[in-house]
C-alpha cells in the first residue's frame, strides 16, 4: 500500500509542476525539445537522489537549473533559439499567430540576456516563487535577486524596444 501512495503522491507532484517547469526551461533554453528532455531529467534526478517523499518545488527548479548549466557546459554552446523548433504546423487564427510571434520575440530577446539574467526572470515569470525562494535556488542574497531582476527587466525592455524599432 505504501508504494501505491508514493506513486500517487509523486504523480500528483509531477502533474502540478510539469507545465510550469517546462515553461521555465523554455524561457531558459529557447529550445522546445531540450526543455522537455531537461524537465524529465529533473524529475528523475529528484526521485533518484531524494526519494519519492521529497516534493520540494524550489529543489526541483534548482535541479533543472543545474541540468541546463550542465548541458551548456558539456556542449560549450551559446543558447541560440531555432524558430523552427517552436512552430506548429497549423495556425487557427490571426490572433493565435500574433501571440505566437510575440512569444517567439520575447524568447529570442531573453536569449540575448546573460544566463543569470535569463534564469532569474524565468523563475520570476512563473509567479510561483518569492524573491526568497529565488535567492535560495540561485545561491545569491534576496537583495541581490531584487537588483538582478530590476536590471534584467530593464535590459529585456531595451532589447524588445530595439527589436520593435527595426
Amino acid at each position: 500500500m505504501r508504494y501505491k501512495d508514493n506513486v500517487d503522491k509523486l504523480s500528483a507532484f509531477y502533474q502540478r509542476h510539469c507545465k510550469k517547469l517546462f515553461y521555465y526551461l523554455m524561457r531558459m533554453t529557447g529550445d522546445y525539445y531540450l526543455s522537455g528532455d531537461i524537465m524529465q531529467e529533473s524529475f528523475t534526478r529528484l526521485l533518484k537522489h531524494y526519494g519519492p517523499e521529497v516534493q520540494d518545488t524550489p529543489l526541483l527548479y534548482k535541479i533543472a537549473r543545474n541540468a541546463v548549466l550542465d548541458y551548456y557546459r558539456k556542449n560549450n554552446r551559446n543558447s541560440e533559439m531555432d524558430e523552427n523548433d517552436h512552430c506548429e504546423d497549423s495556425i487557427d487564427t490571426e490572433q493565435l499567430l500574433m501571440v505566437r510571434q510575440e512569444y517567439r520575440t520575447v524568447l529570442a530577446a531573453m536569449q540575448q540576456l546573460g544566463t543569470d539574467e535569463r534564469e532569474i526572470l524565468a523563475l520570476l515569470a512563473d509567479g510561483e516563487f518569492s524573491y526568497h525562494d529565488i535567492a535560495r535556488m540561485t545561491g545569491v542574497s534576496e537583495g541581490n535577486v531584487r537588483v538582478k531582476i530590476h536590471r534584467a527587466r530593464l535590459k529585456l525592455r531595451e532589447i524588445l524596444q530595439r527589436e520593435k524599432e527595426t
